[in-house]
């Protein structure tokens, strides 16, 4: 490691009574590639899921560099429900019998991956234990489009056990819609279509997925509510009051297992029944067929049950100015076997920060907010760490909190930011001031760059096209994205109502085929995501723009036409969706009643007509469109006061105007929350039910659309509408205070 004296050297230039750029630079400066990567050797040195050894181990690292960088740091601990495995069998027991391995052996070349011993064999977590044979059903990605799809080919999965590859969408919503479908069992593999040959050559030759990998993961229906499934809506503290395992609704009924194409390839060739269509087919040397009576299979799993404690490194810095003010940073730092992408390329970003941080502060600065760095734990099974820490310090963080800032994997390419919308000119004008080091320009130049080549290519669709034009005009900031879920924001923006941003960057690299299995080591990061830690550096020194400039900002850092226009983007999909659904039901209908989907299946193969679609009435948008109105109008008001006055407002005056500013994104999410899953209380953003990751905007009206669900359309239409205009009282309450009223 580079010593602390040639660091202090390296950032001589800088005083305490520098300006910002003066100290961005000297930020910059400290951020040292070569200790992130010795970081990450250790970090990723043995399998790190919460309970193991290491994971506590490294936590104990953590805090104790946290605390020779100058923080105030402790763990804090929450004991949860994370079931391990005690006993797994798949197997064929027909005439040609065959047991699944569901290990991954080492590979050559990657030393790492010869200390998978302590780690979980193939797992998913939250899965229901069971014992059940019975045959298999190919099911394609296992989403609700599919289920449709096989009934139309008249094929049930009832009592069966479903095999589904992974893609297309989260991998807790195969076996949930399998269950919900009435299959006994799940089976999830990974077919190289998606992540393996067909895609780049296989590890140790390339990046992609070899034949033995396998991807782990969570299966906890987390679009209910994320954390501990114990202890919803409250930290999962020691004397925390719990349901029954039974009682727990993210924990699924039935059993589940991951395995490889290796192994998949002798399930998918005992199938029976008619081929599947075109787009089913994945790429294995195999006719797939849809299955329901071929071969029987078993499928076996029991779990050990028990609670398990988490390790959360809280590490704070006193604002010189504002000590109740934070600015919380957050990366976690558990992973499903050695984790070397995910999470912990984004954790030693976080620990070049909080290390950098640390030294400009014995140089004689002070951040004026509060800095909060949080090194989560059980961020993997499904987001516990946050989501319990979150829930147990939610009344402070209402009082204290201004924004949260995200980081998970990372790799080589182009930045790719979310959150909420009223950040993104905050977002836009980082991305400005930081350099791309493949191309010497800023990132966000690359970025509009990339926007609009891929806006127009033939294939490019009207998202793709709408975002080049975007980017081709100079004046106008690059879109970030909604949030869904995924990572540790989730309690922040869509329980608490926090201003929050994600940040990563990517595209250029590959680290997929490797994604929640034993080769996601060291080894195969330092080859194919990012040789060099040089975006783990560009990350570190983005992130650390955020941290430093929302700090020390003397005036708020949102913008609010940014959020208008995102609202209004949003309400035109969605009236636009309704009159779609509308013309859907109408034709369908048609088609029924002439018994014309009868006339048009081929009568040699199995079929049945689609399940009827209900009838659309016309939804009551007025509300939400003269909220949008309203909204509209006090953000642009809001805007021009803040550029035309701000930098005139007495010391007294902004410090009002931020604490306004904190309060104005609680007011999008309010205690009633979603229908059927109130936990998440943001009525702008939320993972979709049936989307998993993916966002929804405007969730409580899109989705009972989506749903057909037309009383909770309405209900929610007026709800929403209600929110955003509380937010414009907000806007108008502090264009009140700019103007000295």
């Amino acid at each position: 490691m580079i010593s602390v004296t040639a660091v202090f050297a390296a950032a001589a230039a800088f005083s305490a009574d520098s300006g910002p750029a003066a100290l961005e630079q000297s930020f910059d400066r400290l951020i040292v590639p070569a200790e992130m990567e010795d970081w990450l050797k250790i970090l990723a040195a043995e399998p790190n899921h919460v309970g193991s050894p290491h994971d506590k181990a490294n936590a104990e690292m953590v805090l104790k560099l946290l605390q020779e960088w100058g923080w105030d740091a402790h763990i804090e601990s929450f004991d949860v429900l994370y079931p391990t495995p005690l006993s797994e069998s798949l197997e064929i027991t027909g005439p040609t019998p065959f047991k699944a391995t569901l290990t991954e052996p080492p590979v050559a070349g990657d030393e790492t991956s010869t200390r998978s011993a302590a780690g979980l064999p193939a797992y998913v977590a939250y899965q229901g234990d069971g014992d059940v044979t019975a045959p298999l059903v190919y099911v394609n990605y296992g989403m609700l489009a599919d289920y449709d799809e096989l009934e139309r080919m008249g094929v049930s999965v009832k009592g069966k056990i479903a095999i589904a590859r992974y893609g297309e969408g989260w991998r807790g919503l195969k076996p949930k819609l399998a269950q919900d479908h009435g299959a006994v069992g799940c089976i999830i593999y990974s077919d190289p279509h998606e992540d393996g040959y067909t895609m780049d050559d296989a590890y140790p030759k390339g990046p992609a997925r070899p034949a033995a990998g396998l991807q782990r993961g969570s299966v906890a229906d987390m679009p209910i509510y994320p954390g501990d499934p114990l202890t919803p809506g409250v930290g999962a503290t020691r004397d925390a009051k719990r349901l029954k395992i039974a009682e727990a609704p993210t924990v699924l009924k039935i059993p589940v297992l991951p395995i490889s194409w290796g192994d998949a390839q002798h399930f998918l060739a005992t199938l029976d029944g008619r081929v599947v269509p075109r787009a089913w087919s994945g790429s294995l040397p195999l006719t797939y067929h849809v299955g329901g009576g071929g071969t029987p299979v078993h499928l076996a799993v029991k779990s050990d049950w028990s609670l398990k404690p988490l390790y959360d490194v809280v590490a704070t810095l006193k604002g010189s100015t504002y000590p109740d003010e934070w600015i919380l940073r957050g990366n976690h730092r558990d992973g499903w076997v050695f984790g070397a992408d995910d999470p912990l390329s984004g954790q030693v970003a976080l620990l070049a920060e909080a290390k950098a941080i640390g030294i400009l502060v014995k140089q004689g600065w002070r951040p004026k907010r509060t800095l909060v760095y949080l090194s989560w734990d059980g961020e993997e099974p499904g987001l516990l760490g946050s989501t319990e820490w979150g829930e147990t310090h939610a009344v402070e963080l209402g009082k204290k909190a201004l924004l949260y800032i995200n980081t998970d994997d990372n790799a080589r390419g182009f930045l790719t930011a979310g959150g909420s919308h009223s950040l993104q000119h905050f977002v836009n004008q980082v991305a400005d001031d930081v350099t791309d080091p493949e191309t010497q320009t800023s990132v966000a130049k690359r970025l509009r760059a990339k926007l609009q080549v891929d806006g127009a290519s033939p294939t490019a669709g009207a998202a793709a096209r709408a975002d080049a034009l975007i980017a081709a005009d100079a004046s106008k900031d690059l879109p970030i994205a909604a949030l869904g879920s995924g990572s540790d924001w989730s309690v922040f923006l869509q329980h608490l109502g926090l201003p929050t941003i994600g940040i990563t960057y990517g595209g250029e690299s590959n680290s997929d085929g490797v994604y929640h299995s034993d080769y996601d080591t060291y080894e195969h990061f330092s080859r194919f995501v990012d040789p060099g830690q040089v975006y783990d550096t560009v990350l570190a020194k983005t992130v650390g723009r955020l941290v430093l400039r929302s700090a020390d900002a003397d005036l708020p850092v949102q913008r609010y036409g940014d959020f208008a226009d995102e609202i209004g983007r949003d309400l035109t999909e969605i009236e636009a969706l309704t009159v779609s659904k509308r013309e859907q039901a109408l034709i369908q209908g048609k088609l029924l009643s002439d018994g014309l989907y009868h006339l048009a299946d081929d009568p040699t193969l199995s079929s049945a007509p689609p399940t009827p679609l209900k009838a659309v009435p016309h939804i009551n948008f007025a509300p939400l469109e003269d909220a949008l109105d309203r909204l509209r109008q006090s953000a642009r008001a809001y805007d021009r006061a803040l550029i035309g006055k701000g930098g005139a407002l007495s010391g007294a005056v902004r410090d009002q105007l931020v604490q306004l500013t904190r309060s104005t994104e609680e007011t999008l999410a309010p205690e009633v929350g979603l229908p059927g899953r109130p936990w998440y209380r943001n009525l702008i953003y939320a993972p979709g039910r049936f989307t998993g990751y993916g966002a929804k905007t405007l969730p409580g009206v899109r989705e009972a659309i989506e749903e057909q669900r037309w009383a909770d359309a309405d209900r929610y239409t007026a709800l929403t509408a209600q929110a955003l205009t509380r937010y414009a009282d907000k806007l108008d309450e502090a264009v009140h205070l700019i103007n000295g009223g």
